[in-house]
């Protein structure tokens, strides 16, 4: 609905004709003003009679910022003074630029105050002491607006080249952390049209006026476009201010409007006929904001907003306006828990037995009268049972009692494995090594499309959706997806299609209960497993069929996945010491009806979560968690002998041993022995459009930590120089001999089973017989066909030769390796005799001779079937 304000509030002449600009001190008790003269006014709230004139001030103001004892002001001339509100007076200048000032802006700390001016920098300059300096010179670009985020953490530079960008002020040296492209346009710092990014209350998001005279919303998180506040202004827009809850937004343009717009619908409640509207400022706590024109004008509105909206004004801190609010999304991706604490209406027992700690060292602890009141409204009670407040509390209004959340356990969020959160309006719902299914945000629908890698079997396809899908699933068989229930009361939905049939492709879909929605799905080449809010398990065939529906013993689902007829279900178990649920997992097989694995432990270490679950190409369940590693499962399918093995610890990749690249990885498969990924760089934790490249990584077993790679001196001195003189060349040899005694030396004082020549090889061992294990319990498990036992057996044989190449090191490196060689002798697979009389051979080549009676002792008792651990209570050696 959009109303003509009727009422216009009466001009006050503050300044000369000239760019004039206004602001609120935090506390609402005085307005100030600063325009082209040399005379500053102070507005008393609420007050009618003249203003308050500090005289004597540097003239051409071009920047205001306020706090409840000073305020700052930024001139033409390159002075950045503070003024005092206790005695309305000059106090001391900030800082002299050399150029003119373009904006200010006070910390919320309050402790620092940020200055862009026409300079290619911009400082950060201590308030109480002006010694403490920092400056931002990485956009180097002249800065036209300047604003931090209400936590103070960062800084947004809208700069002349088009660009916002963002600074993290948390370290001692401000760091540039983000380039915002593509939202605002090129403007000098002298133009009356604004770029500036105005920080949404809850801190999530800002907006910015474009080049298309439109409002766009940008998330902090992924630094995408949200809503925007669209077909409002005809003109370049000027002036922009949230108000306090984030309810409303104000916008001034040169087509001489100035307009209230509704931020939950982002559209336009009221408007104002003015023009040349410079700066517009909202009241802390009352309807009323004020705004200044370049006419040297003041405008102070009561009742700025309409009655029938003013309502608006008194709700609690509303959410930034975003496409999938992350925070508001029932796609269950988070559970809010209950107040574990008495209820408002109980009277609390006085010796309680789980009082904390601080109510029994309180000396006035059993009484019930609360010592403060906040009897005025004035709001020093808030928040008064810890330090500060939660991220979420001013939106969801969820301030929960200390004893509660002493209590409070807290649990796994659920989580679709491949599936990445909305950023902007796309989204991938699923990505794997078949393909990868998308969805765009076209507000009245979405659009989904499938593409796959290998089009010689499948082909691409996309549809319009209606339903609004958030989770997808993706093999050779078909495509699933599923939506949330509708607000409307419209159950979830669960949709298959096949690729294709032996008759007439058939598309199904099944409701689910009302009210319940979907947590996690699975897609196997047999089954459909879905897991959903009302903590059940539902299996379906590929056609719709039910063929079972459970509730399991862990919860709230955490996740799931499948492969053939096995299902992997996750859930949150048993409290830990520290709070966290544990996370328990079971395996079962639908068609035998056989659980493999019941309720037990995903091995995690202390804070870390899963990131994602899947199967192997052969079959074997992984998981990938926030620490970066890769575990599989060994011995999953003998009940209680399941366990974690790890394949791969990505902060010990040789790639990032410098330390010099930081990036992460987002899971996508293990397939023939490697694990493949998407490279995530720049601290994104998400991959997103356009769809980047898959990389693989070799499995490594986390033995040890990988080395830089060291550049040597004798390289550097030859590239340096083209002519060299016989001394230089001497002197490079024995630098180079140096190093090469100084590595030996650190071999010999290492692991000999991890140094640079036995370390491939142990990784080899390692991996081969984690291979042959699992290979050996499928084929348990499974009629064996003769590949299958022919490929086990090559796999054996691999793992002797392997052994071999390791006695041949140990025999190399002296006598003294003589009980690590015929350790490595036991470990063979082989019961033919044939290694074992092969590794006598290797013995007797390097002179081995005791050794080699030792392993032909060996060879005997594996021939004739006897205990190898017989006989070897003496020492082999004495």
């Amino acid at each position: 609905m959009t109303t003509l304000i009727a009422s216009r509030p009466r001009s006050r002449p503050a300044h000369p004709p000239g760019a004039t600009y206004c602001a609120y001190t935090p506390d609402g008790t005085r307005l100030v003003t600063v325009g082209s003269n040399n005379t500053t006014r102070l507005y008393k709230t609420g007050y009618e009679g003249e203003p308050t004139n500090i005289d004597d001030c540097q003239e051409q103001n071009l920047a205001l910022a306020t706090s409840n004892n000073y305020f700052v002001a930024g001139s033409e001339d390159g002075t950045v003074s503070l003024y005092s509100l206790d005695t309305n007076a000059f106090d001391r200048f900030l800082l002299r630029t050399s150029l003119p000032v373009r904006d200010v802006a006070i910390s919320p700390d309050q402790q620092w105050c940020a200055v862009a001016s026409d300079e290619l920098t911009v400082r950060l300059v201590g308030v109480h002491d002006n010694t403490q300096l920092r400056t931002l010179k990485e956009h180097g670009k002249p800065t036209k607006h300047l604003t931090f985020d209400p936590k103070g953490s960062l800084l947004s530079l809208s700069c002349t080249d088009g660009v916002i960008y963002i600074y993290s002020l948390t370290a001692e040296h401000p760091e540039l952390i983000r380039k915002v492209d593509g939202v605002i346009g090129r403007l000098e710092t002298e133009s009356e049209a604004s770029s500036r990014a105005v920080w949404h209350p809850d801190g999530r998001a800002f907006a910015v006026p474009t080049p298309t005279r439109d409002i766009q919303v940008i998330s902090k998180n992924d630094w995408e476009k949200q809503r925007v506040f669209k077909n409002g202004h005809d003109g370049d827009i000027t002036a922009l201010s949230w108000s306090p809850n984030g309810a409303l937004l104000a916008s001034a343009g040169k087509d001489k409007k100035l307009l209230i717009w509704s931020t939950k619908d982002q559209s336009v409640i009221a408007r104002y006929e003015y023009p040349n509207v410079t700066d517009i400022c909202w009241h802390p706590t009352k309807n009323l904001a004020s705004f200044t024109t370049s006419d040297g004008e003041l405008y102070i509105s009561p009742e700025f907003v309409p009655e029938q909206f003013a309502s608006l004004l008194r709700l609690p801190k509303q959410p930034a306006p975003f496409i999938h609010d992350p925070l508001t999304e029932l796609s269950n991706n988070t559970r809010r828990l209950e107040v574990s604490g008495p209820k408002p209406d109980a009277r609390p027992r006085r010796d309680s037995v789980d009082a904390d700690l601080g109510d029994l060292l309180d000396e006035n602890y059993g009484d019930d009268d609360d010592f403060v009141v906040d009897d005025d409204g004035a709001g020093y009670t808030l928040n008064a049972g810890r330090k500060r407040p939660a991220e979420d509390d001013a939106i969801y209004e969820s301030h929960t009692a200390k004893r509660g959340n002493f209590v409070q356990p807290q649990h796994h969020p659920s989580f679709q494995p491949g599936s990445t959160p909305w950023r902007g309006n796309r989204k991938y719902l699923c990505l794997n090594l078949i393909g990868f299914v998308w969805t765009v945000d076209q507000d009245s629908h979405n659009t989904v499309t499938v593409e796959f890698y290998d089009h010689e079997f499948h082909r691409d396809f996309h549809f319009t959706d209606t339903f609004l899908y958030d989770k997808a699933c993706l093999n050779d068989k078909g495509s699933l997806f599923s939506c949330p229930p509708k607000e409307d009361g419209s159950p979830a939905v669960v949709f298959y299609r096949p690729h294709e049939t032996w008759t007439q492709r058939n598309d199904w879909r099944i409701q689910l209960p009302k009210g319940e929605a979907v947590l996690a799905m699975s897609l196997s080449d047999s089954y459909i497993t879905v897991t959903t809010t009302g903590n059940y398990v539902r299996i379906y065939t590929l056609f719709g069929i039910p063929v079972r529906v459970y509730r399991p013993k862990s919860t709230p689902i955490v996740t799931c996945a499948s492969w053939r007829d096995y299902v992997l279900t996750m859930g949150n178990g048993p409290v830990g010491a520290d709070g966290m649920s544990r996370l328990l997992y079971t395996i079962e097989n639908i068609k035998r009806d056989e659980v493999c694995q019941n309720e037990d432990t995903v091995a995690l270490p202390e804070g870390a979560t899963v990131k994602s679950v899947f199967f192997s190409d052969n079959g074997d369940p992984c998981i990938y968690d926030s620490t970066g590693t890769l575990l599989t499962l060994l011995h999953w399918r003998r009940p209680s002998r399941a366990v974690w093995v790890p394949l791969l610890d990505t902060r010990l990749l040789p790639r990032l041993a410098s330390g010099r690249k930081k990036e992460s990885y987002f899971p996508i498969a293990v397939a023939d022995n490697k694990f493949h990924c998407i490279i995530l760089k720049g601290g994104d934790q998400y991959p997103y459009f356009p769809r980047p490249l898959l990389s693989e990584f070799d499995f490594a077993v986390p033995l040890t930590s990988a080395k830089p790679k060291k550049q040597s001196k004798k390289k550097k001195t030859r590239s340096g120089d083209d002519l060299m003189d016989v001394d230089g060349e001497d002197e490079e040899d024995n630098d180079s001999t140096a190093s090469e005694a100084d590595d030996s030396d650190s071999e010999n004082n290492t692991d000999p089973l991890t140094t640079k020549e036995s370390l491939p090889l142990t990784q080899s061992f390692l991996l081969s017989s984690l291979r042959a294990a699992q290979l050996s319990d499928m084929l348990e498990s499974f009629r064996s066909t003769a590949s299958q036992r022919a490929t086990l057996a090559r796999l054996e044989l691999d793992i002797d030769k392997t052994l071999l190449q390791l006695l041949a090191i140990e025999c190399r490196e002296g006598e003294d390796r003589g009980m690590r060689a015929l350790e490595v002798v036991k470990l063979m697979k082989d019961r033919t005799g044939r290694m074992i009389e092969a590794a006598g051979k290797v013995a007797e080549r390097y002179g081995r001779r005791i050794l080699g009676e030792k392993i032909r002792e060996v060879g005997e008792r594996r021939v004739a079937g006897e205990d190898e651990s017989e006989g070897e209570e003496e020492d082999p050696f004495a």
